[in-house]
């Protein structure tokens, strides 16, 4: 049975100043929980079904009842195991090409985002500290377990792209149609707020400017989770390119 101060402190870590405080987040679902624990994040409490343990022997987790799970649970319907975890310190390895997201301010595009860039191999995500927090609730449930393999670092963009020799790219309306320009296989790749775009400050450092084309006189703007996916796809595409035609020279 969990008890009222069990069900409190999950409850609380909705809440970014008690996440900071107990250094830890939640996770929920076979999926994602799985994924975290495969990857070796330490897991603080794991609150398991007895169908969920059928199938993943935990020595630490506590089995409670499908009711017992809606209380402690932040989805409207819970999938068999929520987990506590201790959020992890960023690692100093960073990919080729890496992801610097500028105010991106909604969860379920940040989580997006995040399971994009694993699904393209770019394992690196600077944060602005405006960005949305990416180890809430809704963000990590967003990425459906690609959290467990991007390594997400908050800092001082500004600053970080001021001291790179390596090329920024960053989508701007007055940029250049990204299907003709030639892309690096590393560099910064930019992208901004949802409702202003990329920070004046930011824009300024930008080496590369994107145009991703549209086709009719249509909506003014993409979903930036949308765009990014457009973005890493070029990237990619160009990269195996390049790739085959060295393997076949």
């Amino acid at each position: 049975m969990i008890s009222k101060n069990q069900q409190k402190y999950v409850r609380s870590l909705e809440q970014k100043k008690y996440r900071r405080r107990e250094n830890a987040f939640v996770a929920e679902g076979p999926k994602v929980v799985g994924d975290l624990l495969e990857a070796r994040f330490n897991a603080r409490q794991i609150f398991a079904t007895d169908e969920w343990l059928s199938q993943n022997a935990h020595d630490t987790a506590q089995v409670v009842t499908a009711d017992e799970l809606q209380r402690l649970s932040f989805l409207q319907h819970p999938q068999q195991v929520l987990a506590v975890f201790a959020i992890p310190e960023p690692s100093d390895r960073h990919s080729r090409l890496c992801l610097v997201l500028d105010g991106v301010q909604d969860p379920g595009n940040l989580g997006t985002i995040i399971r994009i860039a694993d699904w393209f191999g770019i394992t690196t995500i600077y944060c602005s500290e405006d960005t949305a927090d990416a180890w809430s609730p809704k963000v990590v449930q967003a990425t459906m377990g690609s959290i467990a393999r991007v390594n997400i670092i908050y800092n001082n963009i500004v600053d970080l792209l001021s001291h790179t020799d390596k090329p920024v790219y960053g989508t701007l309306l007055d940029g250049t149609d990204i299907y003709g320009q030639q892309l690096a296989d590393e560099g910064f790749i930019v992208m901004g707020n949802e409702g202003n775009g990329i920070s004046e400050e930011v824009r300024k450092l930008v080496s590369h400017r994107l145009l991703i084309p549209k086709y009719h006189e249509g909506p003014e703007s993409l979903n930036v989770a949308v765009a990014t996916a457009v973005v890493c796809a070029e990237f990619r595409r160009q990269d195996r390119m390049n790739c085959m035609m060295t393997a076949g020279s």
